[in-house]
């Protein structure tokens, strides 16, 4: 039976494939490729694709084998030869390092409101990239996170955010708050702010799947994600050293679809993450983040805040690919966060 689907399978496969040489739809221009233009993607496949959130050719360059089984039923097998044809037509392998570098003209640095804090961060939270913020309680990780948010629709115009919130820290009175320091129209902020209360892991990674149907099908021009807190859910619901395997494993999932989504929608991922004490540690600071070398490697900037002197915060970059590690201060306000 299984040898019969997968022949089935194939026969449409090269059906489809000799309907494109001959309609010559593989020296069509990248501009005018379509799903259809696909090996093995007829009308039915398309509109399964398309309803699953894979309307164009770079959506199925990037997924999984399984995934494209999943959203058509599909066998591996065409599913692979899909995506490789996919590939094949944007013509995605290596490019030059000046090439990346004009691409690197298109990030956008998003500001604080802190001097110090921007520079530290080589001019602003990025964008295309995952910022990552960790901490004990109190140390401002939600207070950044409620200040992007305003700041972000003040810097570019017409955008709005994602707010993923896991901890119900989100309060819309710090936004207006925010606002009126900076003679924004309050109403007009928070309509542009889309906030999604998480209550398991499972829930959290959902809504971080649905963000790319917000950009997608309601047109919404996201320039900023938040997912407060990342680790909280994860923290929770896997206890013991039997589940750390499992955790670990979803998480770097979850991150992945952050860090995919970054990237191809050049917006900016702000996460915080909660911070444990390491018992072995007898002499320094002993703090260290949750979720271990996954958080880690998949964080483009991380940034330890501290408690300061006098209610400041210090804020120490302790990784980028770019930038050196050094310490910024500020201090929260009624408007915003502010240098020392």
């Amino acid at each position: 039976m299984q040898k019969n689907n997968e022949l089935k399978e194939n026969e449409e496969f090269e059906h489809n494939e000799d309907d494109n040489m001959a309609n010559g739809n593989v020296e069509m221009s990248k501009n005018e490729l379509s799903l259809r233009d696909l090996p093995g993607v007829g009308d039915a496949t398309a509109e399964k694709l398309i309803a699953s959130g894979y309307d164009s050719l770079m959506s199925i360059a990037v997924a999984s084998p399984d995934e494209i089984v999943d959203a058509t039923g599909l066998g591996e097998s065409v599913a692979r030869r899909m995506i490789s044809a996919a590939r094949e037509k944007l013509d995605m392998g290596f490019e030059s390092g000046e090439k990346l570098l004009q691409k690197r003209k298109a990030v956008i640095k998003i500001n604080s409101g802190s001097d110090a804090l921007d520079k530290l961060l080589g001019g602003g939270f990025e964008t295309s990239s995952i910022t990552e913020c960790f901490g004990e309680f109190g140390s401002g990780k939600t207070q950044i996170a409620h200040v992007l948010s305003v700041r972000v629709q003040q810097q570019i115009k017409g955008s709005s955010v994602v707010y993923i919130d896991t901890e119900n820290t989100f309060r819309p009175e710090r936004i207006e708050q925010i606002s009126k320091g900076l003679n924004m129209d309050v109403k007009d902020v928070l309509k542009n702010i889309k906030v999604a209360r998480a209550y398991n892991s499972d829930h959290q990674m959902l809504l971080a799947e649905k963000i790319e149907d917000l950009i997608k099908k309601e047109r919404l021009n996201v320039k900023l994600v938040v997912v407060d807190s990342l680790t909280a859910h994860f923290r929770a619901e896997f206890i013991g050293r039997g589940t750390l395997a499992n955790r670990q494993q979803k998480l770097n999932r979850h991150m992945h679809t952050l860090l995919k989504l970054a990237d191809t929608y050049n917006l900016c991922v702000y996460v915080t993450n909660q911070v444990m004490a390491k018992p072995d540690v007898f002499f320094g600071d002993p703090t260290a983040a949750i979720g271990g070398n996954i958080v880690a490697h998949a964080s483009t900037f991380r940034v330890y805040l501290r408690k300061g002197k006098k209610g400041t915060r210090v804020g120490k970059l302790v990784d980028s690919p770019n930038l050196p590690e050094g310490e910024a201060g500020f201090v929260i306000t009624e408007t915003g966060i502010k240098d020392i």
